[in-house]
């Protein structure tokens, strides 16, 4: 009898994964990685893009509009005509969560105060492209940063392949750099022939990836660090085995450290899901990484519905999905998660594929602190203040002197009081 694929865990198995930290010879190796970059410039980017296998000999490192208009306008129709489906519903998301950000404006004793939006005008977006090319996440990201408003969107991607040009023409990317790892990061953070520097980096991507915008994110604003995909599914005995065990193969496919994770108070469930997994993975193309990431995961049974929540908020997965009876009464008690999926008709993987919301989500319980990739990564908030002397309040100055004494800060004190006597007279 071979080995459980659904190993049985306890909560402390769970909450013993950290952030999934890098291991130091990868960033010791990303950080020279971007340095070489910073002092040679475009000459290092070329030699590591073809010696890392980012592009073939001849290939072009800068992909311009209109070559990716060819790769889209060389679609078949049935083709492209998903793919502008899929943009459409990122655009339409991104869009409205623009449109919930307003500026601020609103008066205060002696004057008004606000906040204008600003955005950001230069933007990287990371597409990985090593296992598999992934137009998915090139929607994404550019898609986004053009509803926030951005001017320049530059998407980093090893190997692409022509769908991923195709979708860079969509999103209205300025262009595709045929690079990828710590390199590809640092040309968009430090610009490279056309690529302006970028004043925010997004996107997934693998260890040097990630190791790079830890370096540079003191630099150029990043969204997250990313790990490995995590997919949490609390199930009851209603749920669908099969469908279960297709949602944890679909994000058992991603890569060999993924994270599949089954939550129970039904042993039964638990048995079902393996007998499908078994069955599932007999004809699946990508079935050696899902078996090796379903040695990650498994399934944690639970004795009561508080106890699941217990797991399911200190583990704090990225994608959280519920497939139980009442989900919404089991959604009331959770906070942690990076999105979450109501209901087992609302499959994980509609997610990842562009029903809307972004599918670039924190990892490794970050979760416990942030949300998803959304046009906010591209947006900063800046404040004013504006006061007129002439109806300015006393009582607002008086305060200030106040607490800048009680802190013990005289100059800020006395510069409150000079304006406090000119308002006297």
């Amino acid at each position: 009898m071979s080995a459980q694929l659904l190993a049985l865990r306890t909560l402390d198995d769970l909450t013993a994964r950290g952030a999934g930290a890098i291991p130091m010879a990868v960033q010791a190796e990303a950080e020279a990685i971007v340095e070489r970059v910073r002092r040679e410039g475009a000459s290092a980017l070329d030699e590591l893009s073809q010696r890392l296998g980012d592009r073939g000999p001849g290939e072009p490192m800068y992909i311009l509009p209109d070559e990716l208009q060819q790769a889209l306008d060389a679609l078949g129709d049935s083709d492209r005509l998903r793919l502008e489906r899929i943009a459409g519903r990122i655009e339409l998301f991104a869009k409205a969560q623009r449109s919930a950000i307003s500026e601020v404006d609103i008066a205060v004793p002696g004057g008004r105060v606000g906040h204008t939006v600003e955005v950001a005008r230069f933007a990287g977006c990371y597409a990985p492209g090593g296992r598999y090319p992934l137009p998915s996440s090139v929607l994404m990201t550019a898609v986004t940063a053009r509803a926030a408003g951005v001017e320049s969107v530059w998407v980093a991607s090893p190997r692409p392949q022509s769908i991923t040009l195709a979708a860079a023409a969509l999103a209205g990317a300025s262009g595709v750099l045929a690079a990828g790892g710590a390199h590809g990061i640092a040309a968009m953070a430090f610009g490279s022939g056309p690529i302006p520097p970028s004043e925010v980096i997004v996107g997934p991507g693998n260890q040097y990836v990630t190791a790079a915008k830890k370096y540079l994110s003191h630099e150029v604003a990043i969204d997250m660090l990313a790990g490995p995909s995590e997919l949490l599914v609390i199930a009851d005995g209603t749920a669908d085995p099969a469908w279960i065990a297709a949602d944890l193969l679909a994000q058992a496919e991603h890569d060999p450290a993924a994270f599949p994770l089954l939550v129970t108070t039904h042993s039964g469930i638990v048995a079902r899901v393996e007998v499908e997994l078994r069955r599932q993975l007999e004809d699946l193309p990508t079935a050696k990484v899902a078996r090796q990431a379903l040695q990650n995961g498994g399934a944690l049974l639970c004795r009561t519905i508080p106890e699941i929540v217990q797991a399911c908020e200190r583990f704090a997965p990225e994608h959280l999905q519920l497939s139980v009876a009442d989900p919404d009464a089991l959604l009331a008690s959770l906070r942690n998660y990076g999105a979450v999926f109501i209901g087992e008709t609302s499959a994980e993987v509609l997610g990842d594929y562009g029903v809307g919301p972004n599918h670039v989500l924190p990892t490794g319980r970050t979760a416990c602190h942030r949300g998803g990739l959304s046009v906010m990564d591209f947006l900063r908030l800046r404040s004013w203040v504006r006061l007129e002397e002439n109806t300015l309040d006393p009582v607002l100055l008086e305060d200030a002197v106040w607490l800048a004494r009680a802190e013990g800060l005289e100059a800020h004190a006395r510069a409150a009081e000079r304006r406090l006597r000119r308002c006297a007279r």
